[in-house]
């Protein structure tokens, strides 16, 4: 199969696409616990990774496996592993690098439960450093002999900062240590991080990537370019003979199988129907978000943030990256809480729900509900105020979107 042509081409008809078994067009789902063998010689070289197969789900599955290898080429990685969910997928990818002791930096503008993980990890000696704004500088001030890696949001959720991949690798890398990207909300439709200098790409496939809101999910992509120094990443000992696929191998074979955080068969298929049109999709959200950001950006006591809006402090930065599209969220402050609960109460077509990437268009007062847990200071760091609205625009109307936000902001009163 061509590997040179275009995305959507790509999503239907790449290398792994062409792997499906039987003739199918689509990948068959093996709903199974466990896989037989005709001898205990053959199971045991299984089990010690001697020979390809597959014996228990929880240590992989061929409807997992499909899943991963359609990801692995749409990132251009060196090889991809599916978690229960983006949230087993960024702590399984962190806890392989980071043992007690060591030290993260991260950006401040996280996903409300990113940030509660890093908390968690504290428990077990795992610091994490936030950077009030995650650049090169950052990096090196903050970098210290305990570091471990770098980890930020390509494009945050809420606030919609972008990260300038480019001169963040470059300047993790000068310190020896990697930069793990966060592209649930970009997904390889707008960028894809590996290219830009990024070492490891995560995905809350739940998201975009499956954009029917059935199926909870997550991935880790490795690009198996960076260097591992197993003196400095300590927690990879015992896997330096396996080079730049150190990580890789070792969750593979040691924590993402112990900790058991597989995705579900049924899920993988269904993440791997949604993936089918991701193009189209992301397409049509981009051109919706756009033209919904720009109407809501003309309605006095509305102040709107999204990537295309001119005055947008990343602007520049979408442009550069994206090709001029500003993703599928955007968020609005609308001057008070209460004036918030009001305008999300009137909108008919926006439903109210926690999730992004759907094909419907969703909202959500953050404050309230992804940021609870979180103090004022951490969450304003997120871009999350008390009256900030947040919208994951879905793929109806866009005249019918922009008619019910305003009748529903009008209504809510100033």
């Amino acid at each position: 199969m061509e590997t040179d042509c275009n995305f959507g081409t790509k999503l239907l008809h790449g290398k792994a696409v062409s792997a499906y078994g039987d003739r199918a067009i689509l990948p068959p789902v093996h709903q199974v616990s466990a896989f037989r063998y005709e001898s205990m010689e053959a199971l045991e070289r299984v089990f010690a990774h001697k020979n390809p197969g597959y014996a228990y789900t929880r240590i992989g599955n061929p409807t997992l496996s499909s899943f991963e290898g359609r990801i692995n080429e749409l990132e251009g990685g060196s090889g991809a592993i599916s978690c229960s969910s983006g949230m087993a997928a960024i702590s399984s990818a962190l806890l392989a690098v980071c043992e007690s002791g060591d030290e993260i930096i991260a950006g401040s503008g996280l996903y409300g439960g990113t940030v509660d993980l890093l908390h968690d990890l504290e428990k077990l000696g795992i610091h994490t450093v936030f950077a009030e704004k995650l650049d090169a500088a950052a990096v090196n001030t903050l970098t210290t002999d305990r570091t471990k890696v770098v980890f930020g949001e390509f494009v945050s959720n809420p606030s919609l900062e972008v990260l300038n991949i480019s001169e963040i690798s470059e300047a993790a890398h000068a310190k020896g240590i990697p930069l793990f990207v966060d592209a649930t909300t970009v997904t390889p439709y707008l960028a894809r991080p590996l290219s830009l200098g990024a070492d490891v790409v995560i995905h809350s496939t739940s998201k975009y990537i499956n954009g029917g809101g059935n199926s909870i999910g997550g991935v880790i992509v490795d690009g198996g370019k960076f260097a591992w120094n197993i003196s400095v990443h300590t927690a990879l000992r015992g896997y330096e003979r396996y080079g730049k696929m150190a990580l890789l191998i070792r969750l593979r074979t040691d924590l993402w199988e112990n900790m058991g955080a597989c995705m579900a068969p049924m899920n993988a298929y269904l993440s791997s129907i949604g993936l089918d049109t991701l193009a189209i999709r992301m397409e049509r959200i981009c051109s919706n978000a756009d033209r919904l950001a720009h109407a809501l950006a003309g309605i006095e006591g509305i102040s709107v943030n999204y990537l295309t809006l001119p005055d947008h402090p990343c602007h520049a930065k979408a442009k550069t990256y994206f090709d001029g599209r500003g993703g599928g969220i955007l968020t609005f402050r609308a001057g008070t809480k209460e004036r918030a609960f009001s305008v999300i109460n009137k909108l008919r077509y926006a439903l109210i729900a926690s999730n992004i990437g759907d094909i419907r268009t969703l909202v959500i007062h953050p404050a309230s509900t992804l940021y609870r847990k979180l103090d004022s200071k951490t969450r304003e760091a997120a871009g999350v105020y008390e009256d900030t609205v947040r919208v994951s625009v879905g793929i109806e109307d866009v005249e019918d979107l922009i008619a019910d936000f305003r009748a529903a902001i009008e209504g809510a009163g100033r």
